[in-house]
């Protein structure tokens, strides 16, 4: 019998019907993992590799980039502070869940995690302050010992701690109905509060655990909960589970969750996270507390100190890890790039790797027909939703006698093979498995063992084993490798394999089923005609070039050519601008539809940089140059810009972007969290030629609600959504305040040195805004409660504070001082232009009701204030 014959491919795909992605495996271990060539890395459990692109990539982020300390609050610094935001949706998003339901606060890695919920649980003690039984600390046996490790912060607070096996958590459950009622609530429950700390998958023998034990005991149907009154909280530690499976916490209402990101993309190290429901983050309770994570305190007073509102800000004491953290951005890109993004695919792979392996390694015998491994696990690999990708066992002689760890270690390092042998930070599940009593641990420890050395054998009996675990890198060559090991170092010649049993597992194929784990309409009609004569051009850059949506140029009217309508009506809507792309060049039209966040298409697509934060014009002004231009007839937005071929992304619904293989994603606006769908490499590619930069176009989702928080005038906040605008659906400006900053930095041109005069329609553009009205008096608006643009109300929300982005030429991108400086000055320090405004002719159910029009009259309502 020839090894190579049994060792084959054809072997592998009888047993696993899965392998590899849709890239080409070999060609990307090559390019991304050429470091390894010549040896065979088996220790993913420990760590896995990180891919050569994703270090290249951070690389470059760090060179181009400049990142300050987020504490400050320069555009360094809210550079990083938007980027770290972007990263918790990131690791939000992987996870299937929400801020709404979850937060993240980073950490120095997975033990630090576990550190902050033992050092601020909150424990009360047995026989406490109300007499009575206290909390308890309950874990699993088989966990970590940094699980167990929080017995020694709860016991010095004389809080019980239970030890369970796994056995006992089900076979001693309560026997009462098995119902599913809600995730239980917090606010106003009674102590004593109790922790029930488990794996998601053993570190050991890869063992997956039921998510539903978090359920279950969190409804006190499963041991220890049925049995102990009281609030039960669960603490699921996901580190050996998420680097190659992924986690549904909209399915497991776990209360703590710490992760390890080097477990997931290999690098950074020294760096993981704690992810807390919200619910439970209230009941948590701080003592020390350090910079950045306090509203207020007294160093003169002892007992002052009011901690941040936000979980995150308030268990992150002094400045995070803020480049690592910008590094696991690029761990998610690349493990999308390489394996096509979906963790399925991850765990389908590298459980078909350790399912083979098993299979294999369970069959092969000695000579003498004695098996050649004792493999510790508690199934026989036949799904991946309850084993992971990890191999436990000790190699046996031919008498049956245990091979050391050690040796077996030695002898794999001179064949290049790495693999981790001894127990694994886990003592419960290698007593378990091992038989290793009590009284043994301590013997072994008299005799000289201790935790992580290579004495492997006392008195004949093991005292740890060797571990193989297998990576989304890596390949069936790895497992032959091992294999073939083992075979030639440690069988007795000839060896055999057990046919019967080969075939047995054979033919238990495992189910092979690829479903993701984790868990609108066409666009509104424009409601007019758009055409009309050209009045007005001004070459290629032009932000105020448009066309309709039979592609046609239209008129452009500036406020100076509006100053007709004031014969007729003091007021009048004079332009109408859109701004597709946020940050980008205006589009203006004569009639357009008003949408259910705004005017339809406004702010509906931004640019974001590589790692997914929003690029405004004062991080990068050229964008005033990229002109957008909506095409309703051909269902496109057509994108030019000086120097560039045009380009054009459609439109399109959710549903449809749904169904494309773009994929959704997370990203900020004003400190809002807004859902949005990548619009692909070629629009990416584009825009990343046009600035010189790695950056992509994205768009908002529809189903998303984002709601305004600014209050309106009278002081309520309403309920209205927000595309991808700053802070309302809406911007006015009068022209006739623009006339008068006109002229008054006219007057100061001697004196300030502006090189040139700015005319209305430059300076018009400057302020970038929706509507552009005709008045009387300049900043009259400002006194504005409301008002009626034909037959839509609109409210006033209030005065828009203005920044250094309004001295940014919108044709030449070039910036100076002037307006803003000028505006200061003429409004004493009240840095306001113009006003934000909601409309109130929406229906429930968000349809378009109206369009608005270039000519119609407008009928302000003033505040009552200024009435007299």
């Amino acid at each position: 019998m020839e090894l190579q014959d049994i060792l084959s491919f054809e072997g592998f795909q009888e047993i696993w019907g899965v392998y590899g992605y849709d890239n080409d495996l070999p060609e990307m271990i090559e390019r991304e993992f050429s470091r390894i060539k010549g040896f065979t890395y088996l220790d993913h459990a420990g760590t896995t590799l990180f891919p050569e692109s994703q270090i290249k990539a951070f690389y470059k982020d760090l060179t181009r980039n400049v990142y300050g300390n987020p504490h400050s609050h320069n555009p360094s610094s809210r550079l990083t502070h938007d980027t770290v935001e972007h990263v918790r949706y990131r690791v939000l998003e992987h996870f299937n869940t929400s801020p709404e339901e979850h937060t993240v606060i980073f950490t120095s890695g997975c033990t630090a995690a576990l550190r902050l919920v033992a050092d601020s649980f909150p424990w009360s003690s047995t026989g406490g302050d109300d007499g009575g039984p206290g909390s308890l600390l309950c874990y699993l046996t088989d966990n970590h010992t940094s699980v167990v490790g929080i017995r020694g912060a709860s016991s010095r607070l004389g809080v019980t701690c239970l030890p369970v096996s796994p056995h006992e958590v089900e076979t001693r459950a309560s026997h009462s109905p098995q119902v599913t009622p809600p995730a239980p609530a917090f606010t106003g429950e009674p102590s004593p509060h109790h922790l029930f700390c488990y794996p998601a998958q053993s570190n050991f023998s890869g063992r997956k655990y039921p998510l539903s034990y978090a359920r279950g005991i969190h409804t006190r149907r499963l041991y220890p909960a049925c049995d102990r009154p009281g609030r039960w909280l669960v603490l699921l530690d996901a580190a050996a589970l998420v680097g190659c499976s992924g986690l549904d916490l909209r399915e497991c209402p776990a209360d703590f969750i710490p992760v390890s990101f080097y477990k997931m993309f290999g690098f950074p190290t020294g760096l993981g996270a704690l992810l807390v429901r919200n619910e439970a983050a209230a009941l948590l309770r701080k003592g020390y507390f350090g910079g950045g994570s306090t509203a207020a305190y007294l160093a003169s007073d002892g007992d002052y100190f009011v901690p941040k509102s936000s979980v995150s800000s308030r268990f992150e004491d002094g400045t995070i890890n803020f480049l690592d953290i910008i590094a696991v951005h690029h761990g998610f890109e690349a493990l999308h790039r390489l394996t096509g993004g979906s963790m399925v695919c991850v765990q389908q792979h590298t459980f078909g790797l350790a399912r083979y392996t098993y299979a294999m390694l369970s069959s092969l015998l000695h000579s003498n027909g004695r098996p050649l491994a004792r493999i510790y696990c508690d199934n026989e690999f036949q799904e991946p939703a309850t084993q992971g990708p990890i191999l436990n066992l000790n190699l046996l002689d031919h008498h049956g006698e245990v091979v050391g760890y050690s040796q077996v270690d030695k002898l794999a390092s001179l064949f290049n093979i790495h693999v981790r042998t001894g127990c694994f930070c886990n003592t419960g599940a290698c007593q378990s498995f091992l038989g290793i009593s009590n009284q043994a641990v301590k013997d072994n420890l008299e005799a000289g063992h201790v935790c992580g050395d290579d004495i492997d054998l006392v008195d004949g009996r093991p005292t740890g084993s060797v571990r193989v675990s297998f990576g989304y890198m890596s390949t069936f060559e790895d497992c032959q490798r091992f294999l073939t090991f083992v075979v030639n170092c440690f069988a007795d010649k000839p060896f055999r394999v057990d046919e019967a049993r080969l075939a047995r597992l054979k033919s238990a194929s495992a189910s092979a089923s690829v479903g993701d784990s984790h868990g609108g309409g066409g666009p509104l009609s424009n409601g007019g005609h758009l055409g009309g004569e050209t009045d007005h051009r001004r070459g290629e850059a032009d932000p105020f070039f448009i066309s309709s949506s039979c592609g046609e140029e239209i008129i452009v009217q500036s406020p100076q050519g509006a100053e007709q309508g004031r014969h007729n009506n003091s007021h009048t809507l004079t332009n109408i601008f859109i701004y597709p792309i946020k940050s980008c060049a205006a589009f203006e039209v004569k009639e357009w539809s008003v949408g259910p966040v705004g005017l339809l298409y406004d702010r509906v697509w931004m640019v974001v940089n590589e790692n997914g934060v929003c690029l405004s014009q004062k991080r990068e002004s050229r964008l005033c140059q990229i002109q957008p231009q909506i095409s309703l007839a051909s269902n496109a937005l057509r994108i030019r810009a000086p120097g560039m071929k045009s380009m054009s992304v459609p439109l399109g619904n959710w549903k449809e972007l749904q169904a494309s293989t773009q994929r959704t994603c997370q990203s900020k606006v004003c400190g809002d969290r807004v859902q949005t769908v990548d619009c692909g490499d070629e629009a990416a590619a584009w825009f990343s030629e046009f600035l010189g930069k790695p950056c992509r176009l994205i768009k908002q989702n529809p189903d998303f609600i984002r709601n305004m928080k600014k209050a309106s005038k009278n002081g309520d906040c309403p309920a209205a959504g927000l595309s991808l605008v700053n802070e309302a659906q809406y911007l006015l400006i009068n022209a006739a305040s623009v006339e008068m900053l006109r002229l008054q930095i006219a007057n100061r041109r001697d004196d300030s040195g502006i090189p040139q005069p700015i005319s209305t329609l430059q300076l018009t553009a400057r302020f970038r805004a929706n509507l552009v009205v005709s008045g009387l008096h300049p900043f009259e608006e400002d006194d504005w409660s409301g008002l009626t643009i034909g037959h839509t109300k609109f409210r006033v929300v209030g005065p828009c504070g203005r920044c250094q982005m309004i001295g940014i030429d919108q044709e030449t991108s070039s910036r100076s001082q002037e307006p803003l400086k000028t505006l200061a000055d003429c409004r004493q320090s009240k840095v306001t232009f113009g006003i934000y405004l909601l409309h109130d002719t929406m229906d429930s159910s968000g349809t378009t009701l109206t369009t608005l029009s270039v000519g119609t009259p407008i009928y302000p309502e003033k505040s009552k204030l200024h009435d007299c």
